[in-house]
């Protein structure tokens, strides 16, 4: 929800250092020489259109509209402005407003509250409520006033009134949404008013994402309009019918997903200066939303226009194509992730682990979880990685010491309980659920992991504080009822840090297997090569970053399919079958290469 038009303001409704996306791009080629951070998918010509007026022309023909969509769109916004245009036009219309129809605050408060925990708690539960459970009855008995000229109900839910109607759909990105939460110029559903960020996340994660992607999913067959709700006083907007016909060749040919970035209390300086277009105010970057597909965008272009939608939609129209033979297991669940966690110049990461499976399950509701993978993009000398645990452990001595670090503010001796390496540039290193680890001060790391990614147990943060200058959560407790400690000594050695194989080469190139662990359910190969090589998908969805080198070229049938540069993610689908990558730089490039097992028990 928006607040009311009072606590809105253009100057003040988003909060973040990060630019809003431009509305249109200057230019529709890239050589991949720098870092975009705007990267999209051409459709060609007259397939998105912008403004409000030529929406309210739309609108005009229809006569009766229901305009629907996520959460944090300014839907009193929106309304004024199709107003303005429409009153331009000489029509009236009777607006009705589905947040007029929410149960009572307490109420919704009560049932959500089983899903959210105690408000100290640091994760909730994936709920199983509906949508229209927020509603009342009264809502879902609204009718059109024939009187009018034009009738529309605009909203959160809009779609779960059965009008003989089309729908038009407001999507934003997540980090938007969190810009906008941070400004307090949103609600989580059904509330007045804003409260700590942290207590709106914790809601939106469990609770209002949940039953918005499942009202969405449900509502794509009734949608005829798609609209990018992030801009304040503009929109852009498309049919689904060119939108479903861009998501499906998107499916089928190299893509990537639209990359945003986080500071934070461990943040470093690395990205700041490799990574071009970033804002250098900042007081670091943390992370990188390279591809964590829950929180990420895709760009779609028409006549220098830009569109972005959520990745959901790709996955709901085109999974298949993009997941191959593993599209059955998976669903329309995208499941590798990509990010940067940059401690240059900056601080360690807390002493740390991730749920088993079954903890995950049981206790917040996720279907898989977050096994991962640090690739050493870059370090500085002495740069170390923590992970797993000293050969002589005692578990009851551990907790002890960390709960007497917690409790009298004093500093913990890490490396009595947990083993340290060294991090050299292109190593990596194995962190299935249970493994304690951390990346230390001075790591460009590459996070190569399963989907999930907020189910953190921290059990020391080097007494360090967040960018607010409050402690950050310690979860001692659930740390102690997932930590493998037979995870320790020579065991991690042998286990956690991948031992490159050469599995295949050619005059000028070479293909390394870094094996992941047993645990893992994604695999890693490196692509090493002077001028091109070919890659089969044997069926299976690719995941790929230049890791070293300027950029490449990718072909596909023997087409231009893109251009890549340093530090970029990008996606082949299973369904694009072969490519052929080509070095466009003067030294060796080197390519890292995700994907799926063939053997997976999820």
């Amino acid at each position: 929800m928006s607040k009311t038009n009072n606590t809105i303001s253009a100057g003040k409704w988003r909060e973040s250092t990060q630019p809003l996306l431009n509305k249109q791009v200057s230019t529709l080629t890239t050589s991949g020489a720098f870092y975009n951070h705007t990267p999209f998918h051409a459709l060609g010509n007259d397939k998105i259109f912008n403004g409000y007026g030529s929406l309210a022309d739309w609108i005009i023909e229809q006569k009766t509209v229901l305009i629907d969509g996520y959460g944090g769109v300014f839907y009193e916004e929106v309304q004024q402005f199709i107003q303005q245009e429409l009153t331009k036009k000489g029509y009236s219309a009777n607006w009705q407003a589905t947040a007029d129809h929410f149960n009572p605050e307490e109420e919704i408060d009560a049932m959500v509250g089983p899903f959210t925990g105690e408000e100290t708690d640091v994760w909730g539960t994936k709920t199983s409520l509906a949508l229209r459970d927020f509603f009342n009855e009264d809502f879902f008995t609204i009718a059109a006033d024939p009187s009018y000229e034009i009738n529309i109900i605009i909203g959160i839910g809009a779609g779960l009134l059965q009008w003989d109607a089309p729908v038009v759909y407001l999507d934003i990105p997540k980090n938007e949404i969190q810009y906008r939460m941070r400004a307090e110029s949103i609600t989580n559903i059904g509330k007045m008013s804003s409260e700590s960020t942290f207590l709106m996340y914790k809601r939106f994660y469990f609770v209002d994402w949940v039953v918005l992607d499942n009202h969405r999913n449900q509502l794509l067959d009734r949608i005829a309009i798609l609209g990018d709700g992030q801009q304040f006083d503009d929109l852009n907007w498309m049919f689904k019918k060119d939108l479903v016909d861009g998501l499906k060749q998107m499916g089928r040919t190299v893509f990537r997903a639209r990359p945003w970035f986080e500071k934070g209390s461990w943040g470093g300086q690395w990205m700041k200066e490799h990574i071009g277009g970033l804002n250098n105010n900042e007081v670091n970057y943390a992370w990188s939303f390279e591809l964590i597909t829950p929180e990420n965008g895709l760009l779609f272009e028409s006549n220098c226009l830009l569109l972005e939608v959520s990745f959901d939609f790709l996955m709901l129209y085109a999974y298949k194509d993009v997941l191959g033979k593993h599209a059955e297991l998976f669903g329309k669940y995208f499941p590798i992730r990509f990010d940067f966690l940059d401690t240059f110049d900056g601080g360690n990461l807390s002493i740390q682990c991730h749920p088993s499976k079954k903890y995950i399950s049981d206790n917040f509701g996720e279907t898989i979880t977050q096994d991962e993978t640090y690739y050493i993009l870059d370090c500085a000398p002495g740069a170390r990685v923590y992970l797993g645990f000293q050969e002589d452990i005692d578990p009851a001595a551990f907790r002890a010491a960390l709960e007497h670090s917690q409790d009298k503010k004093e500093k913990l001796e890490v490396e009595k309980y947990v083993q340290s390496f060294p991090s050299h540039k292109h190593d990596l290193f194995l962190i299935p659920n249970g493994t304690v680890h951390s990346s230390g001060i001075n790591n460009m790391v590459l996070e190569i992991s399963a989907t999930p990614y907020i189910f953190t147990f921290k059990m020391y943060d080097w007494l360090s504080l967040d960018l607010n200058g409050n402690p950050r959560p310690i979860n001692i407790d659930h740390a102690f009822n997932n930590l493998r400690f037979e995870r320790k000594g020579d065991v991690v050695t042998r286990e956690h840090i991948s031992r490159p194989v050469s599995m295949d080469r050619g005059t000028d190139w070479e293909l390394v297997h870094l094996p992941t662990h047993k645990d893992h359910f994604y695999d890693i190969h490196r692509i090493e090569f002077d001028s091109e090589v070919l890659v089969d998908t044997n069926e299976s969805c690719h995941v790929l970053m230049l890791v070293e080198g300027t950029s490449v070229a990718i072909e596909i049938d023997g087409q231009l399919a893109g251009h890549f540069a340093y530090a970029e993610t990008f996606i082949v689908p299973a369904a694009a079958k072969r490519y052929k990558l080509i070095n466009k730089g003067p030294y060796r490039a080197k390519a890292i290469k995700s994907f799926l097992k063939d053997q997976i028990n999820l």
